[in-house]
């Protein structure tokens, strides 16, 4: 064998699995720096939300929107461009993305207001919706051993998680030294080392590998609509402005997106998601957990903004500091996972990991007011629990799909995440504009304004961590199911992945 056939990128390119994760570590990095990118704009800009406010005029609802704009791209998206991907070619759909990432981020310099950043946060969900997919499908797709799977979504799940912990903290300490815009700058450079790594590390795909039925735009398009009706319903339906008519039809139009998207995929000849890969059991409580998951962790990194900053006065600095916990746990608890999961098994390591981060929220929700050591002990059981719950979520539903789905499969993972996210911003960001009169970057507190905002945030936390504890539910009861699945089964012809179940040492 000479030696070029026995690097990474011909592996890649015959087909052969690397033994090893160092032998892909290019790659690896590449793939790594997209999941950055996408965790740092969920949470950078959380710390830097009053600076925002008071330099922009911001109203409450424009502010909701800057956090949340992204998210409603991000989730909206990302069906139709998983799809594209599974038949484009997920290296070619992920290099576009990037390229608008850097432009859109380059952009953030010529921002004078708010709809202006709130533009820029669309486009960076759109670069988000094109790159993310794919990239946890190419890391599944690099490796046939179910172990080095399982860790190399962990390297590349951990950059993500500690962009989404740090982001509050970086941004805090920027924020003290340097205006806002440099934060949305920074991904430019990790737009940059993408790029690199996937352009140099991962091989063109063998157009064997693609699906060859065209993408059902329509059914994708519905998809769309349906995603972002979820998401902007809240804010149409509560804030005073736009509570009249215009919000029940918001409403009526996101029912009906919503009928006409189901009709769709059990009509079309090639859905852009087949019901029928849903109902499989590690398909659907993967996304349940992963769904609980982005709400809570959503839901919780916005709240937790809220109540240091308005509700407590901190300067972004201080506030920053007061999130380190989080950064503490999630960048220790990275050799944990894998044993963890061989010890507890796939299906447990799920639920055991998707309550921890519930009952986080459950707490700041019921007693942040109370003190400091509350969202303390909030931040570090989300922390935990998320650490874990990326990982075995995603593992299960990529497993539980045909290798030619691979790339739907993962923008669905997402897309739970996103949407619940999304959800969780949307529903906590109304609720503060509904029991607090005015503007919250402008307008003075008074103590009954203050006891009114302290009375949002347990609201919000408390109902927001309701509705995660159902998703965990479901999830156990999906999980249970296909744990208690006859062994002897026959396969599923449509699969070309071998399922993991969800007690390793019975396989």
């Amino acid at each position: 064998m000479s030696p070029s056939s026995s690097s990474p990128r011909s592996r890649l390119r015959t087909g052969g699995a690397p033994p090893r994760l160092s032998d892909s570590w290019i790659a690896l990095a590449g793939l790594s720096a997209v999941f950055l990118f996408e965790m740092l704009d969920t949470s950078v800009l959380n710390v830097a939300l009053p600076t925002i406010g008071r330099e922009l005029g911001s109203t409450t609802t424009g502010l909701q929107w800057v956090s949340g704009a992204y998210a409603v791209a991000f989730g909206g998206l990302m069906l139709l461009f998983g799809a594209v991907a599974d038949r484009l070619g997920r290296r070619r759909v992920m290099l576009a993305g990037l390229a608008l990432l850097a432009v859109a981020s380059l952009a953030t310099m010529a921002i004078t207001t708010t709809e202006q950043l709130i533009i820029v946060r669309v486009l960076t969900g759109v670069a988000a919706a094109m790159t993310t997919p794919g990239s946890m499908a190419l890391a599944f797709r690099l490796f046939d051993d179910e172990g080095l799977r399982v860790r190399a979504l962990t390297v590349i799940s951990t950059a993500g998680l500690v962009g989404l912990a740090v982001g509050p903290t970086v941004g805090g300490f920027v924020l003290a030294v340097a205006p806002w815009q440099v934060l949305l700058l920074a991904d430019v450079p990790i737009a940059v080392l993408a790029f690199v790594g996937i352009r140099c590390g991962v091989a063109r795909e063998d157009t064997a590998g693609l699906r060859p039925d065209p993408v059902d735009v329509g059914g994708a398009l519905l998809g769309t609509a349906t995603v972002t009706g979820l998401l902007v319903t809240p804010t149409v339906l509560i804030t005073p402005a736009t509570a009249s008519s215009w919000g029940w039809v918001v409403v009526a139009l996101t029912v009906a997106f919503g009928v006409a998207f189901v009709a769709r995929l059990r009509t079309a000849r090639y859905p852009v998601v087949d019901l029928h890969l849903l109902a499989r059991p590690l398909v659907s409580s993967g996304l349940a957990f992963k769904a609980a998951s982005g709400l809570a962790v959503a839901g919780l990194s916005y709240l937790v903004t809220l109540q240091l900053q308005f509700a407590w006065g901190w300067p972004p600095a201080l506030a920053a500091v007061g999130t380190l916990p989080q950064v503490v746990v999630l960048l220790a608890g990275g050799r944990l996972v894998g044993p963890f999961v061989a010890r507890v098994g796939l299906g447990r390591a799920a639920w055991i990991s998707a309550a921890s981060v519930v009952s986080g929220l459950t707490v700041f929700g019921a007693l942040s007011r109370h003190g400091y050591v509350w969202v303390l002990v909030a931040l570090v059981l989300v922390a935990a629990g998320m650490r874990v719950v990326g990982v075995v979520a995603g593992a299960s539903v990529l497993t539980g799909l045909p290798a030619d789905r691979t790339s739907v499969g993962a923008a669905l993972v997402d897309t739970s995440s996103e949407l619940a996210g999304g959800a969780a911003v949307a529903v906590a960001g109304t609720l503060v504009a509904a029991f607090v009169t005015g503007s919250i970057t402008t307008t003075a507190w008074t103590a009954p304004r203050l006891a009114a905002f302290e009375d949002a945030l347990t609201v919000a936390g408390l109902g927001l961590a309701a509705v995660a504890t159902v998703l965990v539910v479901v999830g156990m009861l999906r999980a249970r199911t296909a744990d208690l699945a006859p062994r002897t089964a026959a396969p599923d012809p449509s699969t070309t992945l071998t399922p993991i179940t969800p007690e390793p040492s019975r396989a």
